[in-house]
């Protein structure tokens, strides 16, 4: 359940954290045009790990017009991802391999469309041979249980998935095309900040 928060250059959420659960993120392109999201867990990029700012330059995935991705965990090579899991921070990947709790709880996803090119103008005699092929989906640019918690909420590096993944040619624009961020709390520290009402079952 996601509760909305007024806030300017992009949506923004408050959203239930229950410790030790997985969790996934949904994407879904209504567009015409291939996409190219940067997505960003507790500040990092959840493909390189590096630290993130959701630029264009940046490692990202690929969703092609008209479809939904989803992704469930921090990739750790082309056929495999570890699972995202609600944890306490001192148990989050950020905080336990960078030492980096500084957008601890939080998920973000940044959407860059496809350069548009522009084709040569072509005789009608070479217009049958001008190939149609086009680069396949990819991934970018390269490619409950307790009412009080005693730290913050932050995502853990869980089990390893299959998940395979291949790169492939892609130009994002520069400017963003969209961007959603998701603040994930304990329901104690989410209520306090919401309002008691609102967390009502």
């Amino acid at each position: 359940r996601t509760y909305p928060r007024v806030r300017g250059g992009g949506a923004y959420y408050y959203m239930e954290a229950v410790k030790g659960e997985t969790y996934s993120i949904e994407v879904s392109n209504r567009s015409d045009r291939r996409v190219g999201v940067v997505i960003a867990v507790d500040g990092r990029n959840i493909i390189s790990g590096d630290k993130s700012d959701l630029k264009n330059s940046e490692r990202m995935y690929i969703i092609e017009p008209y479809a939904t991705n989803t992704f469930e965990g921090w990739r750790t090579g082309m056929d495999r991802t570890n699972r995202f899991y609600f944890t306490g921070q001192s148990d989050s990947y950020a905080e336990r391999v960078f030492a980096d709790a500084s957008a601890m709880g939080t998920i973000a996803v940044a959407a860059y469309r496809e350069k548009v090119r522009e084709l040569p103008q072509v005789s009608p005699s070479l217009k049958s041979r001008r190939s149609q092929s086009h680069g396949a989906e990819s991934q970018s640019h390269r490619d409950s249980k307790n009412s009080c918690e005693a730290e913050d909420a932050g995502t853990g590096f869980g089990s390893t998935t299959y998940s395979p993944a291949r790169l492939v040619s892609f130009d994002p624009e520069k400017k963003i095309a969209g961007k959603i961020v998701l603040k994930y709390e304990w329901r104690s520290e989410l209520c306090r900040k919401i309002g008691r009402a609102s967390c009502r079952e």
